[in-house]
């Protein structure tokens, strides 16, 4: 008698699958443990080996039919056995009733078995690895498996891919001229934002639009960001006095501003306030570096290695509270604005200066002790870049502002609420005058 070839079932749930690939044809001599077929459900995939040893007849599914659990798919006989009809299947006491696949305009070929006697050509592959190598038009025999017997895990076609795409890094050179500046009118003293690492002055727009159109704005690119030049950094330091220079050319006619920075652009704002007291009406500091060594480093290299919308966006998303906090939108939109691999190789080296193996070295306590102007701090509570617990640890004279269901970009996720915090700040230090 001839011994059936069922659908075994992969998982609890499973009562269909999907025949993927026939790794012998009919007619052919398999061996009992031998990889048969493939199948694939919404939650697995899994090679089915050959439970006895004969030769293969009766196919009955094809790659892409849907078969359900029990259900026989062939038949394999024993050596010398007569071959006629199908028999009727007994393994699921009824026939089964194939669903074939919707028409696909590219469909995978099925893979023939070599014969007996050449079987060891054939390399061992689990299905998700077959099918990425497809995708990527790999030959698994040029792939070195990993897994039991020397199989090609689908980790195995990744890693090829991966080592075949990943370009040559990319050379930049520091650039002349000062930073960029940009105005905005309005009435009173300004407010001078300076924004985050990797952002730009584009990123203040939430912001500004709560703030009003009468709050009149200074807006600086940091070094390598947005439309300022790119320049070798040595040190926090070394950043810090040409953001003071651009600040104070940006603000010589005014003797009294307001100042607002956020991450990055917070530390760089706190070093201001401390070495131009007298002409910084207030602090603003959103979620301020410089207060603790941790940080979220990961996230940071993430953002500057991207060089695509898949692998740039869920870095990104670890910018809010939650992730749909960052639309796919705005992750492409992020994209363009970085596709220049010149700026990512500029602020990749800014960032190793800056936050060496994953931490920040600069600290800014003492000078935040130092501040006698109004300091005003907001802080998401589900910051996943920098703890808001930072905040907590430091001694001085200022309001903390944390926020549930913000992340660590408040400005962009909940801009009402932040600018009404600001506002009042800048308008308490106004009245007192």
């Amino acid at each position: 008698m001839p011994t059936e070839v069922i659908l075994p079932k992969v998982d609890m749930d499973m009562t269909h699958g999907t025949i993927a690939v026939w790794h012998v044809a009919e007619g052919a001599h398999v061996t009992k443990g031998a990889a048969l077929f493939d199948i694939e459900t919404d939650k697995a995939a899994m090679e089915v080996e050959a439970p006895a040893t004969g030769t293969l007849h009766h196919i009955s599914a094809q790659p892409g039919d849907k078969v359900p659990v029990g259900g026989v798919v062939a038949y394999i006989y024993p050596a010398d056995a007569e071959v006629g009809p199908m028999p009727t299947a007994s393994g699921s006491g009824a026939e089964i009733a194939v669903e074939p696949a919707a028409a696909d305009p590219h469909p995978a070929p099925t893979v023939q078995a070599a014969p007996a006697d050449d079987a060891g050509s054939k390399p061992r592959a689990t299905p998700a690895a077959r099918a990425a190598a497809r995708r990527a038009n790999l030959d698994l025999a040029d792939i070195a498996g990993t897994g039991p017997l020397g199989r090609v895990q689908h980790s195995d076609v990744a890693a090829l891919v991966e080592s075949r795409s990943v370009p040559a890094p990319a050379v930049w050179e520091a650039e002349g001229g000062a930073l960029h500046v940009s105005h905005r009118k309005g009435d009173g003293p300004p407010l001078v934002l300076l924004h985050g690492f990797s952002a730009d002055s584009q990123s203040w727009a939430p912001l500004e639009k709560a703030l009003g159109p009468q709050q009149p704005l200074i807006r600086i690119d940091l070094p390598g960001h947005g439309r300022s030049p790119r320049r070798k950094i040595g040190s926090f330091a070394e950043l810090a006095r040409m953001v003071l220079d651009a600040f104070d050319e940006a603000t010589r006619a005014h003797p009294s501003v307001h100042l607002l920075g956020h991450s990055l652009g917070g530390a760089l704002a706190l070093a201001i306030a401390d070495t131009r007291a007298r002409q910084v009406a207030s602090l603003s500091l959103i979620a301020p570096a410089g207060l603790g060594p941790e940080i979220d480093a990961a996230t940071l290299t993430g953002i500057t290695r991207a060089t695509r919308v898949e692998s740039l966006a869920p870095w990104l998303r670890r910018l809010t509270a939650e992730p749909q906090g960052i639309s796919d939108d705005y992750a492409k939109a992020a994209m363009t604005l970085r596709a220049d691999p010149a700026l990512q190789a500029a602020q990749a080296d800014m960032a190793e200066v800056l936050f060496p193996d994953g931490v920040q070295p600069f600290d800014l306590r003492p000078a935040l002790g130092r501040i006698e102007c109004p300091t005003a701090m907001i802080w998401g509570r589900s910051d996943h870049i920098l703890p808001y617990r930072h905040a907590l640890a430091v001694g001085g004279d200022f309001a903390i502002h944390l926020l549930p269901g913000a992340g660590h970009v408040p400005q962009i996720e909940c801009p009402d609420r932040v600018a009404r915090i600001v506002a009042r700040h800048m308008a308490a230090v106004t009245a007192a005058v």
